[in-house]
């Protein structure tokens, strides 16, 4: 009687070869800088942040299921914080700007998520978009009309890059591996919490939560911690997005950024936590091929990409990308040798 030994990929060598591609992907990230140009480093700087802006959008709507079009509010004010205290305060330290921008913002959740989620379980799922849209344009308002501090619809400029103490002077590639670092942090961050049993409890309200409640779970507890955490870190990309840009406008705290970012996630895909940053690469990088070769056709571009996406691409590029990767790199099934 002959028996067969079938070799099977142990865990500890899935996750060496996992642990080799984030080491080269940093690797690469770090070297980019002297590679580059200055414009295509300013380029990528500008993708990680809006890979933020768009991961913390994606903990609210693909972990926990409430689709969001006032996203933009958190990211806004948390800017707009930054340069008040920056410009208008002379407070230059990044470390209590940035600090003081990310409360800010996930206090503004924390106050917009009571009357949000009110509408969360109503029959009619339109009504929480149309209240996240009425409390991001509110801010955005609020913005346009108070002149004397926000600048109105020019916007408040001048803001600089940001001042770490300990004698650092930052420019143009040291504020890239600033942004660098800390992305890599939101990252690990929003990994480890759609893998703790909170993220796996926001997952399982995103399929069923009457079961969830019927299990013992308080949803909207779970709910309105996420939303918390989301305008967290939205409020992070919003703090890193003031010192980029130079300038905070009402544009960025309305309607057209919560849309912009909304559509990163569903280019990208809203069941990963990396799709969001392909969402973000692919669509700033169109915006700028489009500013470049037809400057007035960008809102088109980005529809069409988002109907090609939607119609042949379901659930996101970044899905399918997975899946044609796992088809390129299966092996085939060997034919078991004798011992």
């Amino acid at each position: 009687m002959r028996t067969y030994s079938l070799k099977v990929e142990s865990t500890w060598q899935l996750r060496l070869r996992q642990t080799g591609v984030y080491l080269l992907v940093i690797i690469i990230m770090l070297a980019l800088p002297a590679i580059v140009s200055d414009y295509i480093q300013s380029m990528i700087v500008k993708i990680l942040i809006f890979a933020i802006f768009a991961m913390s959008l994606n903990l609210l709507w693909g972990y926990t299921g409430l689709t969001s079009l006032g996203h933009a509010a958190y990211f806004g004010v948390a800017g707009y914080t930054v340069g008040i205290l920056t410009v208008v305060l002379g407070l230059h330290n990044f470390w209590l700007t940035a600090l003081a921008g990310i409360i800010v913002a996930a206090i503004t959740a924390a106050v917009f998520a009571f009357p949000a989620l009110r509408m969360a379980n109503t029959p009619i799922k339109a009504y929480f978009l149309l209240v996240t849209l009425a409390l991001g344009e509110l801010l955005a308002s609020i913005a346009e009309k108070w002149r004397a501090v926000t600048g109105g619809d020019n916007g408040l400029a001048g803001i600089p890059l940001p001042e770490l103490g300990f004698g650092l002077t930052l420019n143009g590639e040291t504020f890239y591996y600033l942004v660098f670092i800390i992305f890599a942090i939101c990252v690990f961050l929003l990994y480890r919490i759609s893998k703790s049993p909170f993220g796996e409890a926001l997952q399982g309200i995103r399929e069923n939560e009457l079961r969830m409640r019927s299990l013992g779970y308080h949803t909207w507890l779970y709910k309105y911690m996420a939303f918390l955490m989301g305008g967290a870190f939205a409020g992070v990309g919003g703090v890193l997005f003031s010192h980029f840009a130079g300038i905070m406008a009402p544009m960025h705290v309305g309607i057209m950024t919560s849309t912009l970012v909304l559509l990163m996630v569903i280019i990208g895909s809203s069941n990963t936590i990396y799709g969001p940053v392909l969402g973000a690469a692919i669509v700033l990088i169109l915006e700028h091929v489009s500013s470049i070769y037809a400057p007035d056709r960008w809102p088109l571009v980005l529809g069409a990409v988002f109907v090609i996406s939607v119609m042949f691409l379901r659930g996101g590029i970044s899905i399918h990308l997975l899946q044609s990767w796992k088809k390129i790199t299966r092996k085939r099934p060997q034919q078991p040798k004798p011992i």
